[in-house]
């Protein structure tokens, strides 16, 4: 092998091994057990130095475990070190950043959010080295790891984006908190400036009250005394109430907005992964999704047991379970379903259903089940079209959780249903 075909082959392997990391540090594809697993222990590490580093402030504990707190910030400096330099190397394998050089790409990485609340993480142990910081200080920067939870909770990245979405009307808020402030200090400063001199005797002082009272926090460190001043207090503290109250209904409706859009968006993706709504329009795929719930079950856990009453109808939106039935047992994977003809004869279960992979189900209740079908004659048709097709090719007519005579739609149902 010439030079140049091993210095290809070097940086391939190269390139393949950056990816390979970018994709465990950056949440890899549902199921990656390493990238789970490393990131589960980067998020108990940041909880531990975050606990560790309060616990550091008191001069008792300080004393007594100092040892084990080095021991825990080494430790935690060493990991998360390393992973800024991984995610540093790995920065060009971004998608947003795949059209700019590799140099480019880094520095717009270092120089992002995340970025800098990863390198201010590490920062101050290494600055330990060269100046000799207040100890205090490095206590209250190292607490700034506790950021770095966002890019591991969905929650906190759906709140950012709600506080960025919604930045105009909350600094419209804070504009019109402004000038309230103003006004009331200005008028609390008329009343009571010749009697109370100190805490009154110039708009600057009385913004101090006007803060406080539009806060509804009321130190109670100034407070009016003449009948003017106190009518015009009992107005501030209304008009605190309006202040208080509007940033967080902005701020609760758009994060309930955003939530109940990324449900929205997920549980759409997952069920257009389902043939069984292959054909169905947009309007009748949000009537069926009213009904699902999303569900993430790990492998090896049993998701229903032969015997048991049949209460939901399950969907499998992405991974593999396996049907045990009593001589075989069958697998079935994404784009299938199960359970919906015992469900919709409120029959028991005759087969045992495990999950082989991390598998995320969408489920359907027996009663939202019949509900839907009565509305929806055509999702009905399918449902009990899918099934008699499936029993054909895939499961016994007397054996699984599809069970033959349960199809039959002149039958009557069991005499004592066991939902």
């Amino acid at each position: 092998m010439t030079r140049s075909a091993r210095a290809g082959l070097t940086s391939r392997r190269l390139t393949s091994w950056r990816r390979r990391l970018y994709e465990i540090l950056e949440q890899g594809a549902p199921g990656d057990r390493v990238s789970t697993a490393t990131n589960r222990a980067i998020v108990v590490l940041i909880i531990a130095t975050v606990i560790a580093t309060v616990l550091e402030s008191v001069p008792d504990l300080d004393e007594r475990y100092s040892g084990y707190f080095l021991a825990c910030e080494l430790l935690a400096t060493i990991a998360f070190t390393s992973e800024y330099a991984l995610r540093l190397w790995t920065a060009v394998d971004h998608p947003p950043h795949a059209h700019l050089s590799g140099s480019h790409a880094r520095l717009r990485f270092a120089t992002s959010l995340p970025g800098l609340i990863d390198l201010i993480a590490v920062l101050p142990f290494w600055l330990a080295f060269v100046i000799t910081p207040d100890l205090k200080l490095i206590l209250v920067v190292r607490l700034i790891r506790f950021l770095k939870l966002i890019r591991y909770s969905p929650a906190m990245r759906s709140l950012l984006d709600v506080l960025y979405a919604e930045r105009r009307a909350l600094l419209g808020c804070f504009v019109i908190l402004c000038g309230t402030t103003i006004m009331a200090a200005a008028l609390m400063h008329m009343a009571e400036r010749h009697v109370q001199p100190d805490k009154f005797g110039t708009i600057p002082q009385a913004m101090w009250w006007a803060i406080v009272t539009l806060g509804t926090v009321g130190y109670g460190d100034a407070v009016p005394v003449t009948t003017l001043g106190r009518m015009l207090a009992g107005a501030t503290i209304f008009a605190g109430l309006l202040m208080v109250a509007l940033p967080v209904g902005i701020v609760a409706t758009a994060f309930s907005n955003e939530v109940h859009r990324r449900e929205f968006i997920i549980t759409w993706s997952m069920l257009a992964r389902i043939p069984l709504f292959g054909e169905l329009s947009a309007s009748q795929i949000a009537d069926v999704m009213k009904y699902l719930r999303a569900q993430k079950v790990e492998a090896g856990v049993t998701i229903t047991r032969r015997g048991e009453p049949a209460h939901a109808m399950y969907l499998i939106a992405d991974g593999e379970v396996e049907i045990r039935l009593p001589d075989r047992r069958i697998r079935v994977a994404t784009g299938h379903f199960f359970g919906e003809v015992a469900a919709i004869r409120r029959a028991r279960r005759s087969a045992t259903i495990v999950a082989i992979t991390p598998t995320r189900l969408l489920v359907l209740d027996a009663v939202d089940l019949h509900a839907l079908m009565d509305r929806e004659p055509q999702i009905a048709a399918r449902i009990r079209d899918a099934a008699r097709t499936r029993l054909a090719h895939e499961v016994d007519s007397r054996d699984g959780d599809l069970v033959a005579e349960e199809l039959s739609a002149d039958q009557d149902p069991p005499s004592q249903p066991q939902d």
